[in-house]
């Protein structure tokens, strides 16, 4: 089985999802979870920006001048998370693996930001991202570094989808925007290795959770 070829699924379709009782409180509660959680970002957001911690020395940012390369980030981003959106209309699999895994992810990612303080990369420009920086409140956040929630939404996307072509786009594009990030300057390079590193496991508890009982799942 390779990395393009995800693991088997069982994905029924909508309609026959809904029949499921189970399915129906799985999919209300992550819901109401994720609304949940996005309402507490700008506080979250704006508490962790007044901690302070060490600023790294980081070999590969100190072999990268910082570029703005917010636009190329932001376009990678948002059409990997089109190209998923598409794909869960008709797979509900898709949209409670990502809703239940982004659940989960976000709050290690909070855990982990308040235990590993850290003050931003020497030479940062802040990332111009119309639709993630509404979620941080008034000002611009520096301090949401370890590990970085851009490249962990990506790799997750990756990890949702089904079909070879999307995993491909997804993979390639997580690649990138790990890389561009530093580039920016934006993190530093344990955060984006962090991401995947933690993402991963993540993804399969989410998964365990967000498809237990309505969708047989072949492992």
């Amino acid at each position: 089985m390779g990395i393009l070829t995800p693991d088997p699924t069982g994905d029924l379709a909508w309609r026959v999802a809904w029949q499921s009782s189970i399915f129906r409180w799985k999919f209300i509660l992550g819901v109401i979870g994720v609304i949940t959680l996005l309402l507490t970002f700008p506080l979250f957001f704006q508490t962790i920006e007044k901690h302070t911690g060490p600023v790294l020395n980081d070999w590969v940012l100190n072999q990268l001048p910082p570029h703005d390369v917010s636009i190329a980030i932001f376009l990678l981003i948002w059409a990997t998370a089109i190209i998923l959106v598409i794909r869960a209309r008709r797979s509900p699999a898709i949209f409670m693996l990502f809703i239940y895994g982004y659940l989960i992810v976000s709050l290690s990612r909070m855990l982990s930001i308040n235990l590993v303080p850290l003050n931003p990369p020497v030479g940062l420009i802040p990332l111009i991202d119309p639709i993630s920086n509404a979620f941080y409140g008034k000002s611009y956040i520096t301090k949401d570094l370890f590990y970085s929630g851009h490249t962990s939404t990506l790799f997750l996307m990756f990890l949702c989808l089904r079909r070879p072509g999307d995993r491909l786009f997804g993979l390639i594009g997580s690649l990138i925007v790990g890389g561009l990030l530093l580039v920016q300057h934006v993190h530093y390079t344990i955060d984006v290795i962090g991401a995947f590193v933690f993402t991963y496991p993540l993804y399969w508890l989410g998964k365990k959770i967000a498809l237990s009982g309505w969708n047989q799942v072949d492992t």
